[in-house]
């Protein structure tokens, strides 16, 4: 394995970039970043890995990050995309417990935390994760992507702009759940950390699954949704009652073993 990946998960693509698990770019800076940080408490040990929520160690600051859709040359998104594209941002914007946002235009510039653009390909993207509090800047959909439809695109898209914001595949541990082949992507350098307060259980409503199907319909999971919440919420800064009854703000489970980074009060609250 390299930098804790399996081999056959790793690609260079031909401008030299490091792709683990079909459309995650892994950059130099942001494996440097984490390199060394401790595991984050939250992580599993009861052996039910299967089907839950995952994070790389580096997140972005909350607040208003800025998405270009580009629109000069070849690498202009079609109609399909760039109407898929506002249907991906609205999914993200319209969440009220969730204090990130984006603010999307278009033009042929790159001035923008993020920029979305087509390249050649027969269907999918390629993203990157975050690195010192901003996402990952570019954002590729393939061109063939947009003969799926709308909903398919807003799927990729959305999915992507996961990535970008420190999302990790929810089936990482086993593509093939998924996509039929492959295997384990590896945690890796960037980390692959559970998300408190999602669920064991097969997750195939998760827009964050390794590959797509023809029949997506573009939207949030109902424990995507908990994932940002929890990742991105404004929650509360104390960890008092929050045991069993706040699983999209502030979570814990009934041992009050692992809490969300909301949590301040953990050491006085449960010792």
């Amino acid at each position: 394995m390299a930098a804790g990946y399996p081999e056959r998960e790793i690609e260079v693509d031909e401008d030299g970039a490091v792709v683990v698990g079909g459309d995650a770019v892994v950059t130099l800076e942001a494996s440097r970043e984490i390199a060394g940080l401790r595991r984050v408490e939250s992580e599993l040990d009861d052996g039910e890995e299967s089907f839950r929520q995952y994070r790389t160690h580096n997140l972005v600051d909350s607040g208003t990050i800025s998405i270009v859709g580009y629109t000069g040359g070849s690498n202009a998104l079609d109609a399909t995309m760039q109407t898929a594209l506002s249907w991906a941002v609205a999914n993200y914007n319209t969440l009220p417990n969730v204090d990130l946002q984006f603010s999307l235009s278009y033009g042929a510039h790159t001035n923008a935390d993020i920029v979305v653009y087509k390249v050649p390909g027969p269907g999918g993207g390629q993203a990157g994760f975050p690195a010192g509090g901003a996402p990952y800047k570019w954002v590729q959909i393939q061109d063939g992507t947009s003969a799926y439809g709308t909903n398919v695109v807003e799927h990729v898209i959305g999915h992507e702009i996961g990535h970008t914001i420190g999302f990790r595949h929810t089936d990482y541990f086993n593509r093939s759940l998924s996509c039929g082949v492959g295997g384990d992507e590896g945690a890796g350098s960037v980390g692959a950390n559970h998300i408190p307060g999602t669920p064991v259980g097969t997750d195939y409503d998760s827009i964050m699954q390794s590959c797509f199907s023809a029949s997506e319909d573009g939207e949030l999971g109902t424990f995507d949704i908990v994932a940002l919440e929890q990742l991105y919420g404004g929650g509360t800064a104390s960890c008092l009652d929050a045991c069993g009854g706040f699983a999209g703000a502030c979570w814990c489970d009934d041992a009050c073993s692992y809490y969300g980074d909301c949590c301040s009060d953990k050491v006085s609250m449960c010792g």
